[in-house]
């Protein structure tokens, strides 16, 4: 990137949560400068046409366990996130938590120590960490390894409110029968986002979890209680309290088109539905398939499974969970980047470095087609 503004032009601009028709987004030193009319750009400042579509923020993953042919779990290190990262990047992702799914003690303490240090030695993208389990119920373990799951004891609690203190954004998947609500409190209380995941819970006892400091349920509908006439379940909890945001993979393998119509109908304010991959190794790759915990993970039709059929993560990148919303379900552009952007951005406590375009902000942004193909990536306003 030159050290003068250069106006990108030529499509629509999205800046996290308005459409600017007919305007241009002036960068400025890895930074945007300012959203104008196409009209008031100033004399002199070099153009970048885009053929149509939309420039957006980069977007925000909140649930990715790899990519690049990596997975967190097998190694972690500065190494493996960095491979991650630039994947994702790849992908259009500007900022991802990278995610650890159950595992023992010590490599929860080698994941925390592998992102500090990623983000002490300022690696693009990584902005956090999610830790997904190990303190989740074996009644919905789904793909998870039910010899690592296990009840939070104080070692554990010490731990996280420890990490939850020295990275910019700590989130954790928790299921109520292993943890309980005293820690879900101290957790809440140290900063860290605690998310009701892989739960056979009740109605009630996530609410109760909700009013200890939940503030999220991860991968909606998936390794939860579902929602009866009766007994509304995790799901119930997630879309009628407003305190709850909720990731949702929105592949059409997950979740069926329909039950995604209905989440978002139904879903109560100010919490949000927001978009994650869930993405493993093969994000960004051609590989067939991988191990997670000592057993083969198929890659097939566009699902991840085990050999038993059970869903391990999913085969999906954001710009293609946008394009399933906006073209099968006749969402907004506007609406389905902004549940993989400004939303996520929010829920994780990232708004003030991703999720928008704005001046002063770095520039990452992605650049989509008519039909929401990637198009264009850039990264600080450099293109990649």
């Amino acid at each position: 990137m030159t050290s003068g503004p250069t106006a990108f032009v030529g499509a629509e601009i999205f800046d996290g949560v308005s459409m600017h028709a007919g305007s241009a987004l002036l960068v400025e030193r890895e930074r945007v400068a300012a959203i104008v009319a196409e009209g008031e750009i100033p004399e002199g400042v070099p153009r970048h046409n885009l053929d149509g579509g939309t420039l957006a923020p980069g977007f925000v993953d909140l649930q990715v366990n790899g990519g690049g042919g990596v997975m967190f779990n097998d190694a972690q290190s500065v190494e493996t996130l960095r491979c991650m990262a630039e994947a994702h990047a790849r992908l259009g992702t500007a900022a991802i938590l990278p995610t650890l799914i159950t595992d023992s003690a010590e490599r929860t303490r080698a994941a925390i120590e592998a992102a500090a240090e990623a983000i002490a030695e300022g690696v693009p993208g990584i902005a956090g960490l999610h830790l997904e389990g190990p303190h989740l119920s074996l009644a919905r373990k789904g793909a998870h390894d039910p010899s690592l799951i296990r009840p939070m004891e104080d070692a554990d609690l010490a731990l996280l409110c420890d990490a939850a203190g020295r990275l910019p954004a700590l989130m954790t998947t928790v299921a109520p029968e292993s943890v309980r609500n005293d820690q879900i409190a101290a957790l809440a209380a140290a900063g860290a986002i605690v998310s009701l995941g892989h739960t056979d819970s009740s109605y009630e006892t996530c609410r109760t979890a909700v009013r200890a400091g939940a503030r999220c349920v991860t991968h909606l509908y998936n390794a939860q209680s579902q929602m009866g006439h009766r007994e509304p379940g995790v799901v119930g909890a997630a879309l009628t309290e407003g305190a709850l945001s909720a990731g949702l993979i929105a592949d059409f393998v997950h979740v069926h088109p329909a039950a995604i119509l209905v989440a978002l109908a139904a879903k109560q304010r100010p919490g949000r539905i927001f978009l994650v991959t869930d993405a493993m190794a093969p994000a960004g790759t051609d590989i067939g398939g991988f191990i997670l915990n000592g057993r083969r993970i198929e890659r097939q039709n566009g699902r991840l499974t085990l050999a038993d059929g059970t869903l391990a993560g999913a085969d999906l990148d954001l710009a293609t969970a946008i394009r399933n919303l906006t073209g099968t379900l006749g969402l907004t552009r506007a609406e389905a980047l902004a549940m993989a952007t400004s939303v996520p951005a929010a829920v994780a406590g990232l708004s003030a470095r991703h999720g928008h375009l704005a001046a002063g902000r770095v520039a990452d942004m992605v650049h989509l087609d008519r039909e929401c193909n990637l198009a264009g990536v850039w990264v600080g306003g450099a293109a990649i």
